[in-house]
């Protein structure tokens, strides 16, 4: 991400040295994976969902709790198995004879961040649990609704799908998340890196080490002036374009909802403001389009075939349509 030549109308130095805090914090022990960083930062503001994609052993689930260790908020981790059930997430009414009445005992996911480890692992009915808070950010249980505190977040990650053992998230759950960033292997130099920080280590990686930075209300706060960012109309209309265009495209099956449209402009707003601008360019559209719009379109059954992959689809349409000036 490269900062624009145009000065912001607010002073939001605070927002970006808190960033750079945090990128420095987390830089302590993960090597590499600076768009990896960018984008979770990105999610965090934009109050989004992340769903991390990759192979055993890429630091998925390490990259998320040292994140959230730079935050001073209530953290619950959740490792999701086939056997898991929606009260083990959601939670439970217990009966109590003292009184002859039921209370609600609240699950892990009544924190501000929310680790769901190897979400795919788990069957289709614990996974339909998880759609109203999501996405409204609330659960209703025997009738009565429980709104969750703000801020709020869901961090899940997954294996590939064809790793043994595991289950296919259903379309409406995907497109609640909004990033799905593919973790790759490191390359030579950041692989031999890695070896040496676990070598000055002695293997151990202490989270301790990682200092809190942002309070809930600091966080909260930040969140509300990614809201006020300004986004031009043309802009709004280019995006609009972008996601109406997945629909039409003879190389899919299926495209983006409109949830994908508001995803991008939120998303987009806090690359600004984490650029040191309220206000929205081009560069920050491109730079989170691949990541919302990947896993909310579905190739045509000839072109997977052919081994085509969304993000060349993506790419395609992004260079199909002219960039407002």
């Amino acid at each position: 991400m490269e900062n624009n030549l145009f000065e912001s109308r607010t002073d939001l130095s605070a927002i970006t040295d808190s960033i750079a805090g945090i990128k420095k914090e987390v830089g302590q022990i993960i090597v590499g994976q600076e768009k990896l960083i960018d984008m979770l930062i990105t999610a965090l503001l934009a109050e989004g969902h992340v769903l991390l994609e990759g192979v055993p052993g890429v630091a998925k689930t390490l990259i998320s709790k040292l994140l959230s260790r730079t935050l001073s908020i209530s953290f619950s981790r959740i490792q999701f198995t086939p056997d898991m059930l929606p009260s083990d997430v959601l939670g439970t009414s217990i009966y109590k004879q003292g009184d002859n009445s039921f209370h609600f005992k609240k699950g892990p996911v009544f924190s501000n961040y929310v680790l769901i480890d190897e979400i795919n692992r788990a069957p289709a009915k614990t996974q339909s649990a998880l759609f109203e808070v999501m996405e409204e950010r609330q659960i209703t249980v025997d009738g009565i609704t429980y709104p969750l505190t703000r801020p709020f977040m869901i961090m899940a990650t997954q294996n590939p799908l064809e790793q043994e053992g595991t289950y296919r998230l259903p379309e409406a759950q995907l497109d609640r998340f909004m990033f799905k960033i593919d973790v790759g292997y490191p390359n030579l130099e950041e692989e031999i890196a890695i070896i040496n920080g676990f070598q000055s280590r002695k293997g151990d990686v202490d989270l301790n080490a990682v200092k809190p930075l942002l309070t809930a209300e600091q966080l909260t706060e930040y969140q509300a002036m990614v809201r006020n960012v300004l986004i031009e109309e043309p802009l709004c209309r280019y995006i609009a374009q972008i996601v109406y265009a997945t629909r039409n495209h003879a190389s899919l099956y299926l495209g983006a909802s409109p949830r994908a449209s508001l995803a991008v402009v939120r998303a987009s707003r806090a690359v600004a403001l984490m650029n040191g601008r309220d206000f929205v360019v081009p560069d920050d559209i491109r730079f989170v389009l691949p990541e919302i719009l990947s896993h909310r379109i579905v190739l045509s059954a000839e072109k997977e075939m052919e081994g085509m992959q969304a993000r060349q689809v993506i790419d395609q349409i992004v260079k199909g349509i002219e960039v407002p000036k």
